[in-house]
């Protein structure tokens, strides 16, 4: 019985441990579903595979979730070799961080790989640790996740990429929230603003507004921007040292995936040079760069508009072209450099003259224009040109303190009396210029329909002249000289004359400006040089050894560098004395610049040549720079001369002249004296020499050299001369 009853209880006690085995069996099966379950809705919830590494056989246990709806989304299997599910560019980065781990350098297997899925590679980001190890602690599996990072890698290199092109951008850009305040800046804006990142980030975009513009034009610029999102234009900004600079802007908003506003990026191009280059552009196309004064082509734009006024207000526009007297001479005598201040000068003094409510333009060289709007009649445009000689009349002041007189000869031309466009108000002035140079210079003439012919003329004439030595229709006449105290005849002058068989007798006031302009009277005076020389040498093979031949020189001629030579050969080869020859010059070349003049004529004086001063009184002569000059003959001009005995003015500066040559050791010379009393004057006063119709005419050569042979002076100091031969 006792031992029946043992085998019960141990039967009994076999069951229960069997029972609570099952339960306890049933119980961890039930965890593990719940762990399995757990681990499924995990890596659901994160896109994440499990995986499961095997140290000694080097493959990978891949467990994902089977979200297809017939498996019921169970975990499944795929034991495979490590390098048939990474890319093979991969691979040696995954075995080089396991062996890491491995060794202990590491405290996590982290790597971003290219892993084989469905047939193609995506990147994921693989991350695990040791999950069994052996009893000496090394370890036997490795078990993780791996997280699809196809599409964040994607975004990150976008987000590189737009990160470098920021950086890289010659444009600044700036991103601000919808405070205006900085939130990020690229290199481009610190280096156009001179800020510091951290010196911006924060603060507000206020702290660039520029003085040049209020605080609601700014604020106003904002406004569009909110309600629009988006505003170009250029405004003015200030850079961190307060230098402030043109900017044109572009600015765009940025909107979350709700269409709310997030942020405002904003481009910007500094244009502060480019503006100043344009308008440099404007300036040049518009503006002369010497006198600033306005172009042709923006005198046109003006005139143009001016003549649209008038024909609406039914008013009367001038227009005065202006050139300076005899400037190609000054220019050519003193330099380029100081033509260019002188006509500086000029264009201030005209601007001055006429106010700065008249367009004054400079056409080129030293030619200008003049527009006066508004005239009630054509006298005012006669007033404002006598006004500007006027101005004229006050030498010019040049930079370095010298002064020059030059005086400008004016053309008028009227709208709507002459002209209706700007072309022909423009030619017609031009010519009304000319035609004020051909009465003398230094003054003015209003243009009427003969002039047209008169240019016409000039133009053949001009072209005539390039023939004229070709044709031999230049030749020479000479008026004698007399000394007055001995009544005998000294010298004669060479005046240049010439007949056209088409144009007939031409005068000299009309054709030598145009030998001077074309620069043929280089030829021209050359052959006058010679020609005279060879008639005084004639004369002087019939017994007039004591006469001196005056030949006139122009700038042109005396600004030849081989000029010298030129006169020492033509004695040379006709074998005439240099004393015999006498160069005379205006005042006005030599006082243009009678430090360079000086020296160029004390070369004529070295070869024995006299030098006499032509027209002396029409120019602003410096006492001090003729004392300097190597002269030694005085011609007072016969504007003086002809009213000697009527106008005390005139006569007083005829005496004077005479007294202040002579307390130089210079000889004088009465030029244009025509009467009995002007002689009886002049020899009163110690007038050395006299020339004019009361002596004689200009005669040929034979007939000069007939009067001279046949004259006998008389008893008296002053002698009635005889009809002089024609």
């Amino acid at each position: 019985m006792a031992a029946a009853a043992a085998v019960l209880v141990l039967l009994v006690a076999l069951v229960v441990i069997t029972l609570r085995r099952r339960q306890s069996e049933r119980s961890h099966v039930a965890r593990l579903r719940d762990r399995e379950e757990r681990l499924k809705l995990a890596l659901w919830a994160t896109g994440e595979r499990y995986w499961d590494y095997d140290v000694a056989s080097g493959r990978v246990n891949r467990l994902a979730l089977d979200t297809h709806e017939d498996t019921g989304g169970r975990l499944g299997e795929d034991v495979v070799d490590l390098g048939a599910i990474i890319h093979p560019d991969d691979l040696p980065v995954a075995r080089q961080r396991i062996a890491e781990y491995l060794a202990g350098g590491t405290d996590t297997v982290l790597a971003e790989l290219r892993i084989e899925r469905e047939g193609e590679w995506v990147w994921m980001r693989a991350r695990g640790r040791a999950v069994a190890r052996d009893e000496q602690g090394r370890i036997l599996r490795i078990a993780g996740t791996a997280l699809n990072i196809t599409g964040t890698r994607a975004a990150e290199r976008e987000l590189r990429i737009s990160s470098e092109v920021l950086r890289s951008m010659n444009e600044a850009v700036v991103v601000i929230d919808r405070n205006f305040d900085f939130v990020s800046v690229n290199p481009a804006f610190l280096r156009m603003t001179g800020y510091e990142e951290d010196e911006l980030t924060g603060r507000n975009a206020s702290i660039l507004d520029s003085l040049q513009h209020d605080g609601a034009f700014y604020q106003h610029i904002r406004e569009q921007i909110r309600r629009k999102g988006r505003w170009t234009g250029e405004i003015w900004q200030r850079r961190r040292d307060g230098e402030e600079f043109l900017c044109q802007i572009e600015s765009s908003t940025v909107y979350d995936k709700n269409g709310q506003l997030i942020l405002y990026v904003i481009v910007l191009n500094d244009i502060t040079q480019q503006k100043r280059a344009e308008q440099e552009l404007r300036y040049l196309a518009n503006f002369d760069t010497l006198t600033n004064l306005p172009n042709r082509s923006l005198l046109s734009e003006r005139l143009s508009r001016a003549i649209v006024r008038a024909h609406r207000e039914d008013n009367r526009i001038a227009v005065l072209f202006l050139d300076l007297d005899r400037f190609k001479d000054v220019n050519d005598s003193l330099g380029h450099a100081a033509g260019d201040r002188i006509l500086r000068a000029a264009a201030a003094r005209l601007q001055q003259t006429v106010g700065m409510h008249h367009t004054v333009a400079r056409l080129g060289g030293d030619e200008f224009t003049v527009v006066l709007e508004n005239l009630a009649s054509p006298e005012e445009a006669d007033h404002v040109a006598r006004e500007i000689i006027m101005a004229f009349e006050a030498p010019l002041l040049l930079d370095d303190r010298r002064e020059i007189a030059i005086s400008p000869s004016i053309g008028i031309s009227l709208y709507p009396d002459h002209a209706h466009v700007p072309t022909e108000l423009l030619k017609q002035a031009d010519t009304a210029m000319y035609q004020a140079k051909a009465a003398g210079r230094r003054t003015f003439m209003r243009y009427d329909d003969a002039m047209d012919v008169v240019v016409r003329q000039r133009a053949t004439i001009s072209g005539a002249l390039r023939k004229v030595l070709d044709r031999g229709e230049l030749r020479l006449v000479f008026q004698p000289q007399m000394a007055l105290a001995q009544g005998r005849i000294t010298g004669v002058e060479a005046l240049l004359r010439w007949r056209s068989a088409e144009h007939g007798e031409i005068p000299p006031s009309d054709f030598i400006p145009m030998a001077e302009e074309s620069g043929l009277i280089l030829e021209i005076g050359e052959w006058v040089l010679r020609e005279a020389c060879l008639t005084l040498q004639r004369w002087r093979q019939h017994g007039l050894t004591n006469l001196t031949v005056s030949v006139n020189v122009s700038v042109l001629q005396l600004l030849r560098g081989d000029f010298p030579e030129v006169v020492s050969r033509v004695l040379a080869d006709i074998d005439l004395p240099p004393s015999a020859l006498e160069l005379e010059l205006t005042e006005s070349v030599l006082m243009a610049n009678a430090e360079h003049a000086a020296a160029k004529l004390q070369s004529f004086r070295e070869l024995g040549v006299s030098l006499a001063i032509d027209d002396f009184g029409t120019g602003y002569s410096s006492l001090a720079y003729l004392k300097r000059l190597p002269i030694t003959t005085i011609k007072i001009d016969k504007a003086f001369i002809g009213d000697l005995t009527h106008d005390p003015e005139d006569a007083a500066i005829t005496s004077t002249v005479i007294t202040m040559a002579h307390s130089l050791g210079l000889n004088v010379v009465a030029e244009g004296v025509e009467t009995d009393a002007q002689a009886r004057f002049l020899s009163d006063h110690q007038c050395d020499e006299v020339q004019g119709f009361w002596l004689s005419q200009p005669l040929e050569a034979h007939a000069c050299l007939a009067f001279i042979r046949n004259w006998r002076p008389a008893r008296e100091q002053v002698p009635a001369p005889p009809l002089a031969a024609p």
